[in-house]
């Protein structure tokens, strides 16, 4: 159905058995996080927070907990969603099925953005920021944030809402040294389009006006994390989805979202920056404090009997990860549309999504030669590196199966296929001194670190290690050595201390490490850590450690390694050190506290028994 407000979308969950009222008070400080993310692990349904604690308004939470639950919102609307794509990438398909293509167009123009005839801002009432659920989520986080804003800004060069930009950047509301009521922080990361509308606005020396829009359709929260092509609208993808046109007013020139429960109207003024954080973020850690755009306040608005949608980040999976299903299933194959070659890809949740990015792509450049390598996968890893939010990937892993024995969806299928033919002298290629994702902390500084591209393609050149093989043994015999995956031994040494150590650090373990020569039982990749048991779990474990906590161009060493013409490469394993390093940021844990506080909810007669 289509929403036209949250309330609405919660009713229809609640009717459905999908959602969980919970009356009793509830302190935004942890607890409600607490209780979030225990439902969340447990594949619970979505929850409607009454009476929280300090706040004369609600709070829902696991909107989009299961990606059947988001399927089920958006029901009405994902088939028409999906078609559109498709005739978007085959406009002949359209003479193959001409009814439904035709529904699909008059759905279009639900695209369109609506501005209300009447001053809807009138529905709004004036409140404070401190009057809002100021909900704080990790004990190390700076402060209250909102974590399912929508950031609306337009291009001062080319004002209105055509040109605007819906994006979710984390807004922070108070702690640090942010003036009370006044002023709250503006986080956003690179390749995002709010960068260039401040830019533009610094140019000419003015403020860049935002409005922040909180709740109301959940299309429109959908739509603000949607990786979307350059030109096209957020708001028009909002009204397509939710089955209902975007609809908005403008109020002190700001532009008001008039179904949001909630709109926060500012300016961020030149070189206006304040700390922002620190955050406990989507990849598990805390991104520290840092400077960011400031934000001062014009207005708060909140609607009648107004909800206050959050959720909760941290170590993957989380609620966001139903998002990338989400958008997975709604873009189809568009991204492989825009870069020619590519098959399938898998940006990893449990890697935190940018440091680690599997493909299979293409290899049809020289089919006459009887050696095969990669090539055209190169080419293809170029252009994902240079498109959009794939540019932030720091490992991408790429391969061609022209017999379709593999899909990124297995991800351990996958680096089974890969590791059983990698060339480590061939086929690892480095970009130095380059920018990554803002939320890794792996790197030399914020925003900048290294990416490794490792393309492998050709005939079975090793059989994987299920076990610890015998040119290991005498490595193991100082460090413990687990199997983390078949080829893949993840070894617990020493701490990290420096990298002015590294060296002594390989050449104990080329010392130990005899190079076989045969294909029987070998180890491709070793993982140095900080705890093998945990590391060789499960498969998140693994991938978790070992992408997260690796800068390549630092951490990504070899047996036998070697530079020849400014190319290096290695003759045995490749070595990944995921140990934590000094400037790591910390990852997030639960307080124990807490936890036994939000007990009373879960014991029988408590809202969240048996849910």
């Amino acid at each position: 159905m289509a929403y036209a407000s949250l309330e609405q979308c919660l009713i229809d969950l609640e009717k459905n058995g999908q959602l969980i009222r919970i009356k009793d008070v509830v302190d935004p400080y942890l607890e409600m996080a607490a209780i979030h993310l225990r439902v969340y692990q447990s594949k619970g349904p979505a929850l409607l927070f009454e009476n929280v604690k300090g706040s004369n308004y609600r709070a829902a939470s696991n909107i989009f907990g299961t990606i059947d639950r988001s399927r089920f919102i958006f029901r009405n609307q994902l088939k028409t969603l999906e078609r559109l794509i498709q005739l978007k990438n085959d406009p002949l398909s359209a003479l193959k099925n001409p009814i439904e293509s035709l529904s699909a167009a008059i759905a279009a123009t639900q695209s369109i953005p609506l501005k209300n005839p009447i001053s809807k801002p009138a529905l709004f009432s004036e409140i404070k920021i401190s009057d809002l659920p100021l909900i704080q989520h990790w004990p190390m986080d700076g402060g209250a944030f909102v974590t399912l804003p929508q950031v609306y800004s337009e291009d001062i060069n080319q004002p209105g809402i055509r040109k605007s930009n819906l994006g979710m950047y984390r807004i922070q509301l108070n702690g640090n040294d942010y003036n009370k009521d006044t002023e709250i922080g503006l986080h956003y990361q690179l390749h995002r389009g709010i960068g260039v509308h401040q830019t533009n606005a610094n140019k000419k020396g003015q403020p860049l006006k935002v409005s922040v829009f909180v709740g109301g359709p959940p299309a429109h929260t959908v739509s603000a994390v949607m990786p979307l092509p350059e030109g096209m609208s957020e708001l028009s993808f909002a009204g397509v989805l939710g089955g209902r046109r975007f609809r908005y007013a403008y109020k002190d020139g700001f532009c008001i979202s008039t179904d949001a429960d909630f709109v926060i109207t500012g300016e961020v003024y030149p070189e206006e920056n304040k700390p922002e954080g620190p955050f406990g973020d989507h990849l598990g850690y805390y991104s520290l404090k840092h400077d960011f755009p400031l934000m001062r306040v014009h207005k708060v608005y909140a609607r009648k009997n107004a909800i206050w949608p959050f959720t909760v980040v941290g170590r993957p999976p989380q609620e966001d990860t139903s998002f990338g299903d989400l958008i997975h299933e709604i873009t189809g194959d568009a991204i492989q549309h825009e870069v020619p070659g590519l098959k399938e890809l898998n940006a990893v949740d449990a890697a935190g999504v940018h440091p680690l990015l599997i493909a299979i792509g293409s290899e049809r450049y020289t089919p006459y030669l009887p050696t095969k390598q990669p090539a055209e996968l190169l080419t293809i890893a170029n252009r994902m590196l240079g498109t959009g939010q794939l540019s932030l990937a720091k490992f991408l892993f790429i391969t061609a199966d022209e017999q379709n024995k593999i899909s990124t969806k297995d991800i351990k299928k996958y680096f089974e296929f890969v590791l059983e033919r990698v060339h480590w002298d061939r086929d690892v290629h480095f970009y130095t001194k380059t920018t990554i994702d803002t939320l890794d902390y792996s790197g030399e500084s914020l925003n900048s670190g290294s990416k490794v591209v490792i393309a492998a393609y050709g005939d079975v050149i090793r059989n994987l290690a299920n076990e610890i093989p015998q040119n290991f043994q005498a490595l193991s015999e100082i460090f413990k050595c687990r199997i983390a995956m078949p080829g893949v031994v993840a070894v617990q040494t020493n701490a990290f201390k420096n990298y002015q150590d590294i060296e002594d650090e390989i050449a104990i373990l080329n010392a130990k490490i005899e190079i076989q020569n045969t294909t029987n039982s070998e180890i491709a990749l070793i993982v140095l850590c900080d705890d093998a048991d945990f590391v060789s779990q499960n498969l998140n474990n693994f991938l978790w450690v070992t992408f997260t906590r690796c800068n390549p161009s630092h951490d990504i060493h070899g047996i036998n390694a070697f530079v020849e013409n400014k190319h290096w490469g290695c003759k045995g394993p490749l070595i990944i050190d995921a140990r934590i390093k000094p400037h790591h940021a910390p990852p997030v844990e639960v307080d124990s506290k807490v936890e036994e506080k939000i007990e009373k909810h879960f014991k029988k007669g408590g809202a969240l028994y048996q849910f």
